[in-house]
C-alpha cells in the first residue's frame, strides 16, 4: 500500500469534545466562516506541451509556456489551480526552441515543474487510469486528483481512489452537453457518449467516495455566454458533495452569478484568466466587494 500521509485541514479535524473551553465566540465564528469561503479557481488545459485555450471542447488555440501561466496565477492570488492534460498522444514538444523554452518529455515532468513555482494547491487530472496513476501524481506535488473518463469506464475506480488516498484528494470531472432538453454525460473529451444519465452517474459519484465534483459545461465551453445555472442547479440538487462550476465564462459578472444563481462552492473558468493582467486579483476583487464570501484578494510579492 502506498504509504500517504491524508491532508488534514486544521478545522476538518476538530470535534466539538476536542475544542478547548478557552475557545471565545468569536474564534469559533471566525473557523465556521472559513469552512464556508467560496472559491475562484483558475483552470489551465495543457495539450502537447503548449497552454491552450478552448472552444466547445473542439477548437483549441495556443497560449504559450505552461509554467509562465502557473507562476502569474499563483502570484495574483488564486485559491487553487485545476490543472488538466487534454492531450491525445504522449508528444509534449511545445516548439519553441527560438525562445528558449524548456523542453519536457512527458506531462509528469511539466507537472514537477509546475510545483516549484506555485504557492497554491494543485489539481491534476488527465490520462489517470489507476492508483499508481494517481501515486505518481500525489508523489510530484499534486495535492488532488480529477478523473473524467477512466471512472466512467470502472466507477469502482473511484471507491479504490478514496480508500487508498482519501476522499479530500478526489475530484471527478464531469463533461455535460444538452440534447434533445437532456444533460448527457460525455468522456474522451467530450467525443463519447456515457450510457449513464446525469442523475445517476452524480448517484455513484458521491456513493463511492469522490470528494468533489467539476462540473463541465460543453455547450458553454469558450462562449462567453456565463455558466449554465440551470445544469449547475440540478447537479448542485442531486449532489451531497462539493460542486465546482465550470464553462462559459466571459466577464466578471458571470462569477457573481454563479454563486448568487446557485450554491456551488467553488467557480472555475480557463480562457478568461489568461488575457488580462492580474486577472484572479481583479475578478477577486469584484467578488469581495460585491459580498461574495471569499478570501481577501492580494497579490503575492516574490
Amino acid at each position: 500500500m502506498f504509504n500517504y500521509t491524508k491532508k488534514k485541514y486544521y478545522w476538518s479535524t476538530i470535534s466539538s469534545r476536542e475544542e478547548s473551553k478557552s475557545w471565545s465566540s468569536y474564534n469559533k465564528k471566525f473557523f465556521k466562516n472559513e469552512m464556508k469561503k467560496k472559491r475562484l479557481i483558475p483552470i489551465l488545459l495543457l495539450q502537447n506541451g503548449n497552454l491552450v485555450q478552448s472552444k466547445g471542447f473542439n477548437s483549441f488555440q495556443n497560449l504559450g509556456n505552461p509554467i509562465h501561466a502557473v507562476k502569474r496565477l499563483s502570484q495574483w492570488g488564486s485559491d487553487e489551480l485545476i490543472y488538466l492534460d487534454i492531450s491525445r498522444n504522449n508528444n509534449y514538444d511545445i516548439e519553441r526552441d527560438d525562445l528558449k523554452y524548456k523542453n519536457n518529455s512527458d506531462f509528469l515532468s511539466i507537472i514537477k515543474e509546475v510545483s516549484k513555482v506555485t504557492f497554491m494547491p494543485i489539481t491534476i487530472g488527465g490520462k489517470i487510469k489507476n492508483l499508481k496513476d494517481v501515486e505518481k501524481r500525489l508523489k510530484i506535488g499534486a495535492d488532488k486528483v480529477s478523473v473524467n473518463s477512466a471512472a466512467l469506464e470502472n466507477p469502482k475506480l473511484i471507491s479504490m481512489i478514496a480508500k487508498e488516498f482519501g476522499s479530500q484528494c478526489l475530484v471527478i470531472s464531469i463533461d455535460v452537453k444538452l440534447i434533445q432538453n437532456q444533460y448527457r454525460i460525455f468522456s474522451d473529451g467530450g467525443s463519447k457518449i456515457s450510457n449513464y444519465n446525469l442523475d445517476e452517474w452524480i448517484d455513484i459519484v458521491t456513493k463511492n467516495g469522490a470528494g468533489e465534483i467539476l462540473i463541465n459545461s460543453i455547450d458553454r465551453d469558450g462562449s462567453k455566454k456565463g455558466y449554465d445555472i440551470k445544469l449547475l442547479n440540478s447537479v448542485q440538487k442531486r449532489s451531497k458533495i462539493p460542486i465546482i462550476a465550470c464553462g462559459g465564462v466571459g466577464n466578471w459578472q458571470h462569477f457573481y452569478e454563479g454563486f448568487k444563481k446557485t450554491n456551488v462552492d467553488a467557480v472555475a473558468a480557463a480562457n478568461i484568466f489568461h488575457h488580462i493582467d492580474q486577472s484572479v486579483y481583479l475578478s477577486k476583487k469584484f467578488l469581495y466587494e460585491k459580498k461574495i464570501n471569499i478570501r481577501k484578494p492580494d497579490l503575492l510579492v516574490v
